[in-house]
């Protein structure tokens, strides 16, 4: 991954050539020393921006929280803000970061369950409060659970963005550029949005592979029993297009499991935004078949859904360069916050 970065840097599509570059455990990173490389005092610095490893608190996880060693890089992230002491702070993660716990308590052990009361630190959000804690009052810090798609991303992509400033200014992140189909009628859309008209249309698959010159592809495809279902699903279908006998026999126990399992069997359309890059996209359960070929999206179609540009490069094997980008965060919301922040 941080050879990806430097090659890219070298080529001159991100920073310049004396853009420093770190390898290592951030907890083995002393932030004295990396102002002292650069030149600054504490106060100095303008931004910092991080998205610490979010596994621990995705919805879609274990949920860990802080006992996931993983989870703790948060608070090595509020290290870095508290010993540099920049103007402003962007901080980036998955949505579950809002409502994670400090100690995570199984469902089956929880009240509704017959469980005790929950402690503090298990209470919903107490990650989050403890973490504003830390801060004592030295920033003000404003939340903001946003989706891509509504700012023109071609993809749905959920976030939790947290901006801190020093000057106790209140950050308003704007609102949505886009939040129609383009077959939609205007009454349909009134139902769900206030003022629709004025949004644009999401922008769609379609759209953001139009001109894609990928002569080489870069494909982490599927295996061939789960092309022979795939080749089965319509564009913009699931295993719920499927003969119920052979979405049970290709399924197997998720067949009876709960929740919608929309990614089994899934093949996308071109008329529709593309839902959430991964980093496997050839797995059963977050499956992204490209609508007319029988074959995961490649590399370079997930890249141009993240909106990297076309000639940046991926370094490692075929599995590490997908996920350098199913990690990635939409290139659009940096673009979104960065403005929000520059002005």
């Amino acid at each position: 991954f941080v050879d990806t970065i430097r090659k890219n840097r070298d080529a001159g599509r991100i920073g310049t050539r004396q853009t420093r570059v770190y390898e290592g455990d951030i907890s083995d990173l002393d932030p004295i020393e990396v102002m002292r490389d650069l030149g600054m005092e504490p106060g100095d610095l303008d931004l910092l921006v991080g998205g610490p490893p979010c596994q621990s608190f995705s919805t879609t996880g274990r949920r860990g929280t802080v006992q996931d060693p993983r989870g703790t890089l948060l608070w090595q992230f509020l290290r870095f803000v508290k010993v540099m002491q920049p103007k402003f702070f962007l901080m980036e993660n998955v949505r579950g970061l809002m409502s994670a716990a400090l100690r995570h308590r199984p469902i089956a052990e929880r009240p509704g369950k017959g469980g005790r009361a929950l402690a503090l630190d298990e209470q919903p959000g107490s990650v989050v409060q403890a973490f504003l804690r830390e801060l004592d009052d030295a920033y003000r810090v404003d939340c903001f659970e946003v989706n891509a798609v509504n700012y023109g991303a071609p993809q749905l992509r959920e976030r939790a963005l947290f901006i801190g400033n020093r000057y106790n200014r209140l950050i308003e992140f704007p609102e949505p550029s886009h939040g129609s189909s383009k077959n939609e009628k205007p009454a349909q859309q009134n139902l769900f949005l206030p003022q629709t008209n004025e949004l644009l249309p999401f922008t769609t698959l379609g759209e953001a592979l139009k001109g894609l010159n990928d002569s080489k592809p870069v494909v982490m495809d599927f295996s061939p029993r789960k092309k022979k279902y795939l080749a089965m699903v319509p564009p913009g279908g699931n295993w719920r297009c499927l003969p119920p006998k052979v979405a049970e026999e290709s399924m197997g126990k998720a067949y009876h499991a709960k929740g919608g399992r929309s990614g089994w069997w899934r093949r996308l359309s071109f008329e529709l935004p593309c839902p959430t890059v991964c980093t496997m996209p050839n797995h059963s359960g977050t499956a992204l078949c490209h609508p007319v070929e029988i074959r995961a999206l490649s590399l370079q179609e997930c890249a141009r859904i993240q909106e990297f540009p076309d000639e940046w490069e991926f370094c490692g094997k075929v599995t590490e360069q997908y996920a350098q980008v199913g990690n990635a965060v939409p290139i659009r919301l940096g673009r979104v916050a960065g403005r929000l922040l520059a002005q």
